[in-house]
């Protein structure tokens, strides 16, 4: 450790819980976006309507099948010249880096919350559903009154895990030069040559966090079982 100044942390330590904030801020708002929108697929999915069936199952195969970077390169480059050819106009459409970020990791992080919503879903007995359609509900009705309670209950732990992996995830967005937490350390480090410091704080950080909330998930884990 000889040579290391990790005194350079605490010179920049406000710019770089900025960027911690924007990480917090981007996971917590896709994994709500996700969450919804996942939910409506996995809705979707089980519908006895086979088009819109085909058409959600499409889109998750599509998302799952897909490295994230991918689809964080293709909505950021792509997306604007697609949408400048189909309008005729001049230039691209200049959506941002952070528009960008939020966009895509909504769309690709629902992907993964329909199947877990998919999986929580199918874990309710088909006998409330039935009873759902007797006392005259819907199948809209019945998901959103009966069904879809009970599922997010059970569901709850592994959607929390899937968040901690989408906080991960978001270090990603430093490619597209966004201050997160990794791209505030990245700048940081190339700026005062501190690559070791910088990245060796980041991920006893990164550790520290997602080891206690992965805790706390299993302590809720735990104390859904025993109200089952």
């Amino acid at each position: 450790m000889e040579g290391l100044e990790f005194d350079v942390i605490g010179r920049t330590w406000p710019y770089l819980l900025k960027g911690l904030q924007y990480t917090v801020q981007l996971t917590v708002v896709s994994a709500i976006g996700g969450t919804i929108f996942g939910t409506l697929l996995a809705m979707a999915r089980l519908s006895s309507n086979k088009t819109l069936a085909s058409l959600a199952a499409g889109y998750v195969n599509l998302m799952r099948s897909i490295p994230l970077l991918l689809v964080i390169f293709w909505f950021y480059f792509l997306v604007p010249v697609i949408v400048q050819t189909v309008t005729g106009s001049e230039r691209p459409p200049q959506i941002g880096a952070e528009r960008s970020a939020y966009i895509t990791f909504i769309m690709f992080e629902a992907a993964y919350f329909c199947e877990i919503m998919r999986a929580g879903i199918q874990s309710i007995s088909k006998g409330q559903v039935g009873a759902a359609y007797a006392i005259g509900l819907d199948y809209w009705q019945a998901m959103r009154l009966i069904v879809l309670p009970q599922a997010f209950r059970n569901m709850l732990p592994v959607l929390l895990t899937q968040t901690i992996i989408l906080f991960q995830d978001v270090s990603l967005v430093s490619l597209l030069n966004v201050t997160d937490f990794v791209g505030a350390a990245t700048k940081i480090a190339q700026r005062d040559s501190r690559v070791v410091e910088m990245y060796l704080f980041v991920a006893v950080i990164y550790f520290v966090l997602c080891y206690l909330l992965s805790y706390l998930v299993k302590l809720l884990q735990k104390k859904i079982a025993i109200v089952r």
